[in-house]
């Protein structure tokens, strides 16, 4: 069993990480400013003009198609390309990218929606949440009424990520409420200038989502995404990819903070001996080590298992679990090998506690990942040990 990286993969890693650390992780001190003022921590602007100069180094559509100019890195490639991402909490992304399910858009909706994302002339958002159904997707209300060549959409869409800035939005609505999720929910491409609203939801994070309201917004039938009836498994197959890419960005900021425990650690005295002495923070440091490990692997399964061509929910759901969870312990633990300067907003550590947090709950929570793990291998669709079988 071969564990080790190519040297393809090494390149790009390394790549990559020196691009955060010369070029975005600079910003971490105006952001930490900005978001105490309440502001946001990146400009629209800021964020293309660091996009250009990942393209210059050949960071450009990571996971896009080759056929609409992306580079269509294979999975574990792109956890590595993410997990340098996660080393900086400066709210950076690789351009070039759109919503994987945009990719099924007709050649009219790619002109439209899909090549102006890819090339960062427009803004994404998508919505399936509503104040009803947020881990149970299939609970949907909002619903589409077709009149003539057009649908009219009515209903409310919370906890939308990106949709106080998005320009557009991928909507999964109710188009046949007898037939549920198994052939009646829709996806259609709402452009913002038809009608809907969206208003910020403050945050115990840096993340503001949205909630958007339609009332009467009308939907031209050309703008159904793929076909009437595909929402559900569109919108499965959207949340399926953030269940690998979440996790990957969780490893890079792991790693970051347990770099700041241990430098930390072999600094600051306390009785006469650096606090690395003391067995409690020792043994600390330890399960970050642990913890940062496991989530690693888990992670790098999961992308290894979708890059064989294989269905990968059941290694996704222990990624996002996983990975999750690690992180949220490390980030704790560092905050307290801090003490009190780890809770002080002069260190980013609680700016990252208030983060990963997050990482629990959205693109499906740890119950939902739990309940997925357990209902697989209950019903035999999952084999104990099945990757060493």
């Amino acid at each position: 069993m071969d564990l080790g990286l190519t040297d393809v993969q090494r390149d790009i890693r390394d790549t990559a990480r020196s691009f955060i650390a010369k070029e975005v992780m600079p910003l971490e001190p105006e952001v930490l400013q900005r978001e105490r003022r309440g502001e946001k921590g990146i400009t629209r602007a800021e964020l293309r003009d660091l996009q250009a100069r990942a393209r210059r180094f050949g960071f450009w559509g990571i996971g896009t198609p080759a056929e609409h100019g992306g580079a269509d890195l294979p999975p574990v490639t792109q956890s590595l390309i993410w997990t340098e991402v996660g080393r900086t909490y400066v709210p950076f992304l690789f351009g070039g990218e759109a919503d994987n399910i945009l990719y099924k858009a007709s050649p009219e909706q790619q002109e439209e929606f899909l090549r102006p994302t890819i090339e960062g002339d427009r803004i994404s958002c998508f919505a399936i949440t509503e104040p009803e159904a947020g881990s149970d997707a299939t609970a949907i209300r909002m619903r589409a009424v077709r009149d003539g060549d057009d649908w009219v959409l009515n209903g409310e869409k919370t906890f939308i990520t990106g949709g106080v800035e998005a320009d557009f939005a991928i909507v999964v609505a109710v188009t046949d409420a007898e037939l549920g999720h198994r052939g009646g929910h829709t996806a259609f491409l709402v452009d913002r200038s038809m009608g809907w609203t969206a208003d910020p939801i403050h945050t115990m994070g840096p993340s503001t989502p949205a909630s958007m309201g339609f009332v009467d917004v009308r939907v031209p039938n050309r703008n159904v995404l793929g076909e009437v009836g595909e929402g559900f498994r569109l919108a499965m197959e959207w949340i399926g990819r953030g269940r690998y890419v979440i996790p990957s960005r969780a490893i890079g900021a792991t790693e970051r903070l347990l770099g700041m425990a241990v430098e930390y650690a072999n600094e600051r005295k306390t009785f006469g001996k650096t606090i690395g002495e003391h067995q409690m923070i020792q043994t600390m440091i330890a399960d970050c080590e642990l913890d940062l490990e496991q989530a690693r692997w888990l992670v790098l399964v999961a992308a290894w298992t979708l890059e064989q061509g294989r269905g990968a929910r059941h290694e996704a759901a222990l990624a996002k679990l996983g990975g999750a969870t690690a992180a949220n312990r490390v980030v704790d633990r560092v905050m307290q090998i801090h003490g009190g300067m780890g809770y002080t907003s002069e260190l980013p550590i609680e700016r990252w506690y208030r983060e990963a947090r997050l990482w629990r709950i959205y693109e499906g929570t740890d119950e939902i990942q739990r309940r997925t793990i357990a209902r697989d291998l209950l019903a035999g669709r999952r084999r104990i040990g099945g990757h060493l079988a």
